[in-house]
């Protein structure tokens, strides 16, 4: 993009932009409603703006808009998958989940991963590029549209390493949660990481009240490595004390998400294991059942299997949950639906 990107500007750096242009100062609330609250898809729907302001703003500003390439509905539990299509032609998914206490969406923050972790389908391909921050919040703006519902939760969970696209992230955050926007809270935000330690330590001296996940899937520095790439940079230990300085500085517990892959790490030792990693942290476990992926030789363990594992860290005073299964009928597990649909591309190309 040669132009800025005027939907990825904070409502100060609009103001100063349509001060810039001339403009009085009422123009930009009137712009951020356009892009934020009423959710338009170009600036020719903004009508009480004059047709030469938005002649202007087009030859001026890049205007995000993504593009709905597919929707999926489960037959099983109503959640919904999103393929959408940016602007130079990359693909991205999204998931809105819908649970008692309001609408909860998983976005991308990247096309691709390079993080490589063993058993999710978003790394299988590598990283294309980071996404902007517009093209995070329209992946939240299209399905709000596409579903007529709102969104009262956010992840950022889905596609992507989020602390590997930091500074967009940051900006990113900041447009969801003001108060010319959307305005979710951000005790509503959840951010996973595979556990970037400088990065974690940066966005624990934010102070904002997000929550901050981390993908740990392992007991062990060892299993970890086996499972996890980026365990060959990062200590267990300096990962989990990355952990313990976002709590103090934020006083927001930790999320610890753990796949449990058939017979890889779903033993009672390696829950004991886990529990004594975690025993002095503020914490909640949420265990994963992996998803199988085509790719990959792991195996979702069985059912009882996933009880034991729960019931042994309840054992030693660790809270632990089984993430409800969603959407498994329409590719659920991230970035199984843009893998699909690209491997259906070059087929149909070549």
């Amino acid at each position: 993009m040669g132009k800025k990107e005027i939907r990825s500007l904070t409502f100060e750096e609009l103001a100063g932009e349509i001060t810039a242009l001339g403009e009085k100062a009422f123009r930009a609330k009137q712009l951020y409603k356009w892009m934020h609250e009423e959710l338009a898809d170009s600036f020719d729907e903004m009508t009480n703006l004059s047709k030469e302001l938005r002649r202007t703003l087009s030859e001026r500003y890049d205007y995000t808009h993504l593009e709905l390439v597919e929707r999926k509905i489960s037959s099983i539990d109503g959640t919904e998958k999103y393929l959408f299509r940016l602007f130079d032609g990359n693909v991205i998914e999204s998931v809105l989940m819908r649970y008692h206490h309001g609408n909860s969406v998983c976005i991308s923050s990247q096309a691709g991963c390079r993080m490589g972790c063993r058993f999710c389908a978003s790394t299988i391909g590598g990283l294309t590029r980071n996404l902007l921050p517009s093209e995070m919040l329209d992946q939240i703006y299209q399905i709000q549209k596409t579903s007529g519902e709102r969104v009262s939760n956010v992840v950022v969970m889905g596609t992507g390493e989020p602390l590997d696209n930091y500074e967009n992230l940051l900006r990113f955050l900041q447009l969801l949660t003001d108060e010319h926007g959307l305005h979710i809270s951000q005790r509503n935000v959840t951010v996973s990481t595979c556990g970037i330690v400088e990065k974690i330590r940066a966005l624990a001296e934010e102070r904002m009240q997000i929550t901050l996940a981390l993908s740990l899937h392992a007991s062990s520095q060892e299993k970890r490595r086996q499972l996890m790439p980026i365990a060959h940079k990062y200590e267990l230990q300096d990962v989990l004390d990355a952990c313990r300085y976002y709590f103090e500085c934020t006083g927001r517990r930790i999320t610890f998400e753990y796949s449990l892959v058939g017979g890889v790490n779903d033993t009672k030792q390696d829950a004991k294991e886990l529990a004594a990693l975690l025993a002095d942290l503020n914490c909640h476990v949420n265990l994963i059942p992996v998803n199988p992926v085509r790719e990959r030789s792991f195996v979702q363990p069985d059912r009882s299997v996933v009880l034991a594992f729960q019931k042994e860290l309840g054992r030693y005073g660790i809270n632990a949950t089984v993430r409800r299964e969603m959407g498994r009928d329409i590719a659920g597990a991230c970035g199984q639906l843009r893998k699909s649909y690209m491997e259906g591309q070059e087929k149909k190309n070549g």
